[in-house]
């Protein structure tokens, strides 16, 4: 592989299909063609399905165009019946974050773009609750609350579409639940598929309800996991696009479980956050194929 000029405009595909011989050999003779220098390049194969999925980051000549190359590159896809997405990298995605009354993942993630650690982009953020609408302004990012307290079905119908209305004027890529505590409707869910990212801790289903961190303290866990993962209409059980865990001891109390809890649920969905916002993550069923 060359240097890259520094005019060189960047892209990635990703795609999935049907398993079969030379995939890997039409796409790069494609990205060849039409004068692509390969940068990273990863591919799996899912036996149990007979599915194969790539990620390719390549790079054009400045003057090159994304449509033209999404257009040059549709027939060969229609014939090996691809699933496929072709982004230009300087693009970065747009993101609004859901949030209720806990704020440890809206702040942690609101530092990470201030700090150029997280490529995405929040032009806003919506919220049930007033709590942090002066940490909202203290970015620059416009704030919408849209109070759900003792609502009916029709008026929550109604403030799913407001935050529609929100999505649509920011041209939003991705929802982030980040510790929205609210269940979307199976309509707003379907829309999403995809789309939106939630963060739970990993003592579910095992201790559900109120303190579930003074639950598994009186039951001595040993280990604090939080999981990441898309949003479907059934509740914490989309596919999983990262997990992590801290282990702990008899010595903690909970108080401490909670605060390292935290931490871990931070990390975990600012990954997933970033691998779908590289492109990194591809669907597969019910489960995700990370290229990390």
């Amino acid at each position: 592989m060359s240097n890259s000029p520094r005019s060189a405009k960047r892209f990635i595909l990703k795609l999935s299909c049907p398993d079969k011989a030379g995939i890997v050999h039409t796409v790069t003779g494609f990205l060849l063609q039409h004068g692509g220098n390969i940068l990273t390049s990863a591919q799996h194969g899912d036996a149990d399905h007979q599915r194969f999925f790539m990620r390719i980051e390549f790079e054009c000549a400045a003057g090159a165009e994304q449509e033209r190359l999404r257009e040059a590159f549709a027939p060969l896809a229609a014939g090996l019946q691809m699933d496929w997405e072709l982004v230009d990298t300087q693009v970065k995605t747009r993101v609004l974050l859901l949030v209720s009354k806990l704020g440890h993942c809206l702040n942690d993630l609101l530092f990470r773009v201030q700090t150029g650690h997280l490529p995405i982009e929040i032009p806003a953020i919506v919220s049930n609750h007033r709590e942090f609408y002066q940490l909202a302004a203290s970015h620059n990012i416009p704030f919408h609350h849209f109070p759900l307290l003792g609502a009916t079905e029709e008026q929550k119908q109604a403030q799913e579409g407001k935050i529609r209305e929100v999505m649509a004027d920011n041209d939003i890529d991705l929802v982030v639940l980040a510790r929205y505590m609210q269940i979307l409707s199976p309509e707003f869910c379907r829309d999403l598929s995809g789309r939106a990212i939630n963060i739970h801790h990993s003592f579910l289903p095992s201790f559900k309800g109120a303190k579930p961190y003074h639950q598994a303290h009186e039951r001595g866990v040993k280990l604090i996991g939080a999981t990441a993962h898309y949003v479907t209409s059934h509740l914490d059980e989309g596919p999983i696009i990262e997990q992590e865990v801290a282990r702990i001891d008899h010595s903690l109390v909970p108080e401490q479980l909670v605060a390292i809890g935290r931490d871990v649920e931070c990390v975990t969905l600012a990954r997933a956050i970033q691998w779908h916002a590289e492109h990194r993550v591809l669907m597969n069923g019910n489960r995700t194929v990370v290229f990390r």
